[in-house]
């Protein structure tokens, strides 16, 4: 048995042909699908926190943190666009990298889309308590924390995650209807911020502009680079676009450059109402209209980050499912996860596993205890994508490419090497859990994946096949 074995682009796409799953996304629901992913938590929240760390040069750790997410979705394009499958990185390491690589970059990604959406669901329970208590409306504090912060259960961040579930059952495009509502409405909220902000800049809250140095921008950069963790849950809807070769590359460019934007946008805007050091991290945008006054402003933000946080959800755990269902469909994990719904033509059990897990974790665990594995498995699924295109310019340089990543090889690799930095500034703590986590995927795979495999199991046959008793004999 070869656990390195690599699987043929043929076998990959006769998977596409056999799936099932309706074509029926627009590039304008691809790329709202990122944004929707993109555009929450971090907006709202990571701006402040990161404003501690850097000052108001917040704004160059935004753009740097942008940079990078260019770089890796650069990559993302040209694989989209060679090999349009739901897979995404998952996939594109069996191509490349064989089996055992596969598996583990698939194991990667669960920590990256399964526990992103656990987290963002804790996060919104919290703002939604926090809204209700605003109009009196007081929740009983069991009833909306983990066991370890004093409760029994957060029950809003299961019921959220539930109706997102329902919503994914039920289809694809009625998902994506819902998402591009939702996208539009906090994309205006969030001009709203900027118009109503701008007449309210203090210049002198951009001196000094960056009172922590470089260090201080890094430090900030590696922090807020999850907040544009979501938009290689794109790459993963391959199956579903009406035009995957365009329809791919031109979601993707257009949600990161409209997320640069935004998040730049509000850095100026919030750096220069409020000095930074006065930010408040866990409600830095409303707060900050709150501050000058601008009361209706703040509660208008407030909802839109409630909006925000729903789109997240819903992309990441849209992203997790479909990574389930290639798995599933190698032979990797249970066919149960790859059986698509006759009527809705979607991954149905799987959508429901996937939220059900999702919806324990963000009942039951605390945030800060969730949180640690976002960046890990992000960073190496970018590395693994980066290099990918690399080892393709050798290995396959005549395969047709619709869209080529400029300056390759020197881009992939300056985007591997910007990922290990910012892997490098990860505590401890979480790299002691992502082994962890790493270590259970191994065992998945040797006691389960590698004796269930498609590929393997198909060399097998070749094998017994050529067992005649003149073989044997020779």
């Amino acid at each position: 048995m070869n656990i390195f074995k690599k699987k043929s682009v043929d076998k990959l796409l006769d998977g596409v042909q056999k799936t099932g799953l309706k074509k029926n996304l627009k590039a304008k629901d691809i790329a709202a699908f990122g944004i929707g992913a993109v555009v929450g938590v971090g907006i709202f929240v990571a701006t402040g926190a990161a404003a501690h760390l850097a000052g108001p040069a917040v704004i160059i750790s935004f753009i740097l943190a942008g940079i990078v997410a260019c770089l890796c979705a650069l990559c993302y394009c040209e694989l989209s666009t060679m090999f349009p499958v739901a897979g995404s990185t998952y996939s594109y390491s069996y191509i490349v990298f064989g089996e055992i690589v596969a598996m583990i970059i698939g194991w990667c990604l669960t920590a990256e889309y399964l526990v992103a959406c656990s987290a963002v669901a804790v996060g919104w329970s919290g703002t939604f308590v926090d809204i209700l208590k605003s109009f009196g409306v007081m929740l009983p504090e069991f009833l909306t924390a983990s066991p370890s912060k004093g409760g029994i259960v957060n029950l809003p961040a299961m019921l959220i995650i539930g109706i997102i579930t329902y919503l994914l059952y039920y289809g694809m495009s009625e998902s994506a209807k819902v998402n591009n509502i939702i996208v539009a409405i906090k994309i205006s909220i969030i001009i709203i911020f900027v118009i109503l902000g701008v007449g309210h800049i203090d210049t002198a809250n951009y001196v000094p502009f960056a009172p922590a140095g470089f260090g201080g921008i890094f430090a900030a950069t590696s922090t807020l680079f999850f907040s544009f963790i979501g938009f290689d849950a794109i790459s993963t809807a391959a199956e579903e676009a009406e035009n995957p070769k365009r329809d791919i590359p031109l979601g993707l460019i257009t949600c990161l450059a409209a997320v640069t934007i935004l998040y730049v946008a509000v850095a100026v805007v919030l750096t220069g109402m409020v000095p930074y050091k006065e930010i408040i991290s866990e409600n830095a945008v409303p707060g900050a209209l709150a501050r000058v006054g601008i009361h209706w402003g703040a509660a208008l933000v407030g909802t839109g980050a409630i909006l925000g946080m729903i789109s997240t959800m819903m992309v990441v755990l849209y992203g997790q499912v479909r990574v389930f269902m290639v798995m599933s469909r190698d032979g990797l994990i249970p066919k149960v996860f790859s059986k698509v719904h006759p009527t809705h033509k979607t991954p149905h059990i799987s959508t429901l596993i996937t939220g059900t897990i999702a919806a324990i974790i963000a009942g039951f665990l605390p945030l800060d205890i969730i949180v640690e594995f976002l960046n890990t498995g992000t960073l190496f699924g970018f590395i693994a994508v980066s290099a990918a295109v690399v080892v393709l310019r050798i290995t396959m340089p005549n395969y047709k490419r619709i869209f080529k990543v400029p300056g390759a090889p020197v881009t992939p690799i300056i985007a591997i090497i910007c990922c290990i930095v910012l892997l490098c500034g990860l505590k401890l703590i979480t790299w002691e859990g992502f082994l962890v986590w790493i270590a259970i995927g191994f065992i998945v795979y040797f006691v389960y994946g590698r004796k269930h495999s498609v590929l393997q199991n198909e060399d097998r046959a070749e094998n017994t096949e050529n067992l005649t008793p003149e073989n044997i004999e020779n």
